[in-house]
């Protein structure tokens, strides 16, 4: 609803139902918000988790943009409420695919830092060189934006709004191309290669915390690992 009201033509035709709609939601959520403060034995612990962080933001705007003008436009912010979709549903087993991304991209963030940092490094070279070869001419008319036109050919994106002319510059530009299709492969190795370590390590957890709300407990678990209330 919050998408379709940022389109001109349905915000002047269907805006007062939007509105409408708008406060339906609101109401909805908050109902849902004091019904999880009151069934939880430890309501702060929701409050200040992320998930319920969420929760309340999701109900916020509404209420500001009655005082200020211009706060509902803070309605976007609903939008990370699809993330509760996996507990409405008690789609668990997906949740738990999330968290095991999650973990494999987390295992490999400093491999792949690295590997950014040589990237980076190439293609300052690289544009620098592209600006030496251009004179400066022909888009290249400095080192940024030479850098800038080596990460777009790097990346095999090509916006075209800057490309050589000399046939200098178009050879240095074919190596980019050339490097660019090995450069993508190689995250993609890594991150697949933690993901393959993890699975093999992965152990089914389920169990939502009655206190605290938390999730991710192992199947023989009799403590929250969290709070440490009783599963």
């Amino acid at each position: 609803m919050v998408m379709l009201d940022s389109i001109e033509y349905w915000h002047i035709h269907y805006g007062n139902i939007f509105l409408w709609l708008e406060w339906i939601f609101t109401i909805l959520f908050s109902i849902e918000y004091l019904l999880r403060l009151i069934s939880l034995n430890k309501p702060v612990k929701y409050i200040f988790s992320f998930l319920g962080i969420i929760d309340l933001l999701s109900i916020i705007p509404s209420y500001l943009s009655v005082f200020y003008a211009g706060a509902q436009s803070l309605l976007v912010l609903r939008s990370l409420r699809l993330i509760r979709i996996f507990r409405i549903f008690k789609l668990t087993h997906f949740l738990s695919e999330m968290q095991f991304l999650s973990g494999a991209i987390k295992g490999s963030l400093r491999k792949i830092s690295i590997f950014m940092l040589v990237v980076l490094t190439l293609v300052i070279i690289l544009g620098s060189v592209m600006y030496l070869i251009e004179n400066g001419q022909n888009g290249f008319e400095s080192i940024p934006d030479s850098i800038y036109c080596a990460i777009v050919t790097i990346t095999t994106v090509g916006y075209g709004d800057i490309s050589p002319v000399t046939p200098s510059g178009k050879f240095v530009a074919s190596i980019i191309m050339l490097l660019g299709y090995g450069i993508i492969a190689v995250p993609t190795g890594i991150i697949t290669t933690e993901m393959t370590l993890a699975l093999r390590a992965k152990k089914d957890k389920h169990e939502t915390c009655p206190a605290c709300g938390s999730e991710g407990h192992d199947n023989d678990a009799r403590h929250c690992k969290y709070c440490g209330a009783l599963l």
